[in-house]
């Protein structure tokens, strides 16, 4: 699905909302989650998952073509886990996805 399919969905879904309308919310929604995440905040969705993010260290890795060792910068990487409903939604077995 995509941003404007989403848009298109809810709109159709919620009486009385034009397609502008809706589009603002959603961009009012994911504005609110980016800036929280830069923040460094965790967002919990419950029924859905939680949103964090992760710092991955600076690590020593090989090119694979030419076999020579090469730096590996410190990154920040987005984590989703999906909530147990999410989960059981998709069909996915609860305790086989526990951390």
């Amino acid at each position: 699905m995509t941003k404007s399919g989403l848009i298109e969905k809810v709109a159709q879904k919620v009486e009385g909302l034009t397609v502008k309308q809706t589009e603002m919310i959603i961009d009012t929604v994911f504005d609110s989650m980016r800036e929280s995440l830069a923040k460094g905040e965790k967002i919990e969705i419950r029924g859905f998952g939680n949103f964090r993010l992760r710092e991955r260290k600076p690590r020593k890795a090989r090119n694979p073509k030419t076999g020579e060792s090469v730096e590996v910068p410190r990154k920040v990487a987005l984590h989703f886990k999906m909530g147990k409903a999410l989960k059981e939604a998709l069909n996915i077995d609860v305790e086989d996805t526990e951390e």
